[in-house]
């Protein structure tokens, strides 16, 4: 009669089962439970969740590449549907399941995941956000890496046990070529236990080994010069060295990655900021950054200054993440919001937990590579056991045949004679005095292998195993010469897979990084004066907030270094400009997203600026003359000299929801070569044509037009001739001098007093300004204004020569051998 007992298994009368002679115990069913979870604990730490520290791999992984070496599925091999890999695998090695297989086998063939992916896969095996596509659709077969970890297995270097049920045998372990553990990490989670190791350099882990090869007591600060850190697949960066070295030290710490950002102009946006993420974090994927933005600006409301984000990512490329900033936004101080709030910067918490001797253990940096070089040792010592052994029976063999062939007509007369192999197999063991695997083997071997020529063959190839012997032998009596050999493969396997290292290191206590990395500076940029300025190179930028002193000193001294000023806008950091193209187009741009300059008392350099080509898009040929304020309503407008001699006084009028006009209407062929702002229409007009003409006139002279108006005859030309220069200048400036009038032509240069030259009426011929020498036809460049400045086509500055007050003088040679390309005022 069953019944149940408090605290017990159910207990069934002992009678009815006293007959069969069967026992019965009574259990306690806590300790039931007990045996019955160590049990299930004890297998999944050593048959699924943690790796082998010799050769990095968890059961699944090493089942999965036993089972394509015995297929045969080599890098040579054609590719095999995976599903075929995953039921090989299944049936043979591992009962659990395709899909838990087939996750394993993808990983072992994503670049993102592993540095040396073991397993060649062909066709969609997913990304970081994305799955891959079912087996049935993806190829695959070994890699040359997974190779370096099983081919040594026909050697008899590791054990065999029995699989699952018995009726085949699978590795214990791999022989393992290279400290894979290290190379390619890995992560399981156990039961009360978790492992989590991150990637590193094959190079620098195998350097490490070797030096340790060679030094047992080297220290882990020698080891770190070998192998400074970690080296993440998707590259980035990599924070707080201290952290690193606690990893490497205890087999525990925290390590903080971040995503490889660059800051700058939005390619065909007209100066729009952009962050450009080119490398994440490992483990990261773009979509999950995008979703992670998108939540902050939509939901939280934490991240303010994103305008647009676009995923531009492809094969080709690679990681290309394009976010857009808002007008306004300082792209530094939101690439620092974006690594606080999304997954642009994330942790890895380093767990070296393995299985060593069977034993879930934390290891360091030098305790896993000791590991992996005494499972070397072994499958070497093991190897090298086996080739001797091979080449000894061989040698025995061969020894064997030399002997038959000393007297081979003996040797066949004895063979005929005998009744049966066994006679012939004992007569030729007695008589030649051979072994019986000698005399087997003698039976065996066909009569057209015994000639003179074969005799030769043997003798060589017993000189030959007899060296290879006593080479093994020595590696098996020396350990040095063990270790060397360990060295050398180690070397061999650097050689043919090494590659350049990925992530980038960044030294120091990890709060201490993150809090100097972190931009000073508000996220907004504050609305104060600055100045914008145009190179005669065609390069823009704006200065910082203008102060007095700086401004004042800048008046001062006026001097561009390895750059002239062409033009200056006095503005706000968050305003507008003009940019005036020489087909007589404006554009409005932004003066916030151009470049700062260095904040330099007195001096400036346009190095550091845009080129307007990439301000602006400008057709073939187009390029910029000026740039204008936007806001100046007090001004009689933009005065304009075009080619064909037209001048213009553009009233200030600017549309408001066109971004793109224009400020003269040409006629065909024609061009803007000059434009000036007038202040208070108190200024000079002056023309300098191509055959040495000047004409100077008040502004005043010349009605303000509306956009659409195509201006006036500003200036009578001769001939062919053409204006060269244009532009509207003050004579009433004490502050800078007086103006001065500079000349070219291809051999001279003048510099005259504009004083000199009488003013005339609008449309009219002008007077002469440069003499000309034999073999000169026409001015090259030409020039007016205060402190007078020369420069090359690079931006180089060019001394000019000293004044010549003579009106129609011929000038004097250029100063230097480079010829001038740009004639503007200084500052």
């Amino acid at each position: 009669m069953a019944r149940r007992s408090k605290g017990s298994v159910t207990k069934v009368d002992p009678s009815a089962f006293d007959r069969a002679g069967a026992t019965v115990l009574d259990t306690p069913v806590t300790n039931e439970i007990e045996d019955s979870y160590l049990e299930y604990a004890y297998s999944v730490i050593h048959s699924r969740a943690l790796p082998d520290a010799r050769d990095g791999l968890k059961p699944v992984h090493r089942r999965i590449l036993y089972s394509m070496h015995e297929q045969g599925y080599r890098p040579t091999h054609a590719y095999v549907k995976s599903s075929r890999v995953v039921g090989d695998c299944m049936g043979k090695y591992h009962p659990h399941g395709d899909l838990a297989i087939y996750d394993a086998m993808v990983r072992m063939a994503q670049d993102f995941s592993l540095n040396a992916p073991l397993v060649d896969g062909h066709g969609n095996f997913g990304s970081p956000d994305d799955g891959p596509a079912a087996s049935r659709y993806t190829e695959a077969r070994m890699s040359n890496e997974a190779m370096l970890l099983v081919g040594e297995l026909g050697e008899e270097t590791v054990d065999f046990r029995p699989n699952y049920d018995g009726s085949l045998e699978e590795p214990s372990v791999l022989p393992a070529a290279f400290p894979n553990l290290l190379v390619n990490g890995t992560s399981g989670i156990a039961v009360g236990m978790a492992t989590n190791m991150i990637p590193h350099n094959l190079g620098e882990v195998v350097a490490a080994a070797r030096w340790l090869i060679n030094h047992p007591d080297a220290s882990l600060d020698k080891l770190m010069e070998f192998v400074p850190g970690p080296d993440l697949p998707t590259g980035g960066m990599l924070l707080g060295l201290d952290e690193v070295r606690k990893a490497y030290e205890t087999g525990r710490g925290v390590v903080r990655m971040r995503a490889r950002a660059e800051t700058g102009p939005l390619e065909g946006s007209r100066g729009r900021q952009a962050i450009t993420v080119t490398e994440l974090p490992y483990g990261v994927g773009p979509e999950k950054i995008i979703e992670k933005i998108t939540d902050e600006v939509t939901k939280s409301k934490r991240l303010t200054g994103i305008a647009d984000v676009k995923d531009l990512t492809d094969r080709e490329n690679g990681t290309r993440l394009v976010i857009e900033c808002k007008v306004g936004v300082n792209p530094q101080a939101l690439l620092a919001d974006l690594y606080r709030l999304t997954p642009l910067e994330q942790s890895f918490g380093i767990n070296n937990l393995v299985l060593v001797d069977g034993q879930p253990q934390t290891l360091g940096l030098k305790a896993l590579l000791e590991v992996f070089l005494k499972h070397r040792y072994e499958v070497v010592t093991r190897r090298t056991r086996y080739r001797k052994r091979k080449r000894e029976e061989r040698l025995h063999l061969v020894e064997g045949l030399l002997k038959a062939l000393l007297d081979i007509d003996k040797v066949i007369r004895l063979i005929r004679n005998s009744d049966n192999a066994q006679a012939a197999r004992d007569g030729l063991m007695k008589q030649f005095k051979l072994s019986e695997i000698q005399a087997s083997y003698i039976l065996d071997t066909p009569l057209r292998r015994l000639t003179k020529y074969d005799k030769i063959e043997l003798e060589s190839e017993q000189e030959k195993l007899t060296g290879e012997i006593a080479e093994l032998a020595k590696i098996l009596d020396d350990p040095a010469v063990l270790r060397k050999v360990v060295s050398t493969e180690l070397a061999k396997v650097t050689k043919d897979l090494t590659w350049e290292r990925r992530t980038a290191l960044i030294d120091g206590d990890l709060k201490e990084v993150l809090a100097a990395s972190k931009p000073a500076g508000p996220l907004e940029v504050a609305d104060d004066p600055c100045q914008v300025l145009l190179s005669a190179t065609g390069l823009v930028a704006r200065t910082a907030a203008e102060s007095e002193e700086a401004s004042e000193a800048r008046r001062r001294n006026g001097r561009a270094r390895n750059d002239a000023v062409a033009a200056v806008v006095h503005t706000t950091a968050r305003g507008q400009i003009l940019v005036v193209t020489s087909k007589g187009r404006a554009f409005k741009t932004d003066v916030l997203p151009l470049p700062v300059l260095p904040e330099q008392v007195g001096t400036v350099s346009l190095s550091g600026g845009m080129a307007a080509s990439e301000l602006v898009p400008l057709d073939k040929g187009e390029r910029v003359v000026t740039i204008a304020p936007m806001t100046d309503t007090t001004s009689p407008g933009l005065a304009v000299g075009t080619r064909q001699g037209v001048v213009k006084v553009c009233s200030p009028e600017w549309p408001v929801r066109s971004d793109e006009f224009e400020v003269i209407t040409l006629k065909d062929g024609d061009e803007i070569v000059g434009a000036t702002w007038l202040t208070d229409g108190s200024e000079t007009l002056v023309f300098v044509s191509s055959d040495s003409s000047l004409l100077r006139y008040e502004a005043g002279l010349v009605r303000p037009q509306g956009l659409k108006g195509g201006g006036m005859a500003g200036i009578k030309l001769a001939g062919d001739a053409h204006t060269v220069f244009f532009a509207a200048v003050r004579t009433d400036d004490d502050e800078h001098g007086e103006p001065m009038v500079v000349t070219a032509t291809g051999n001279t240069v003048k510099v005259t007093p504009f004083a000199e030259y009488p003013a005339k009426g609008r449309a009219t011929g002008g007077v002469r300004t440069h003499r000309f020498l034999k073999g000169e036809h026409a001015l090259r460049l030409a020039w007016i204004g205060s402190r007078p400045a020369g420069s090359t086509d690079t931006g180089s500055s060019v001394e000019l020569p000293e004044v010549d007050t003579r009106r129609d003088g011929s000038g004097h040679p250029h100063p230097g051998p480079d010829v001038v390309g740009h004639l503007v005022e200084r500052g």
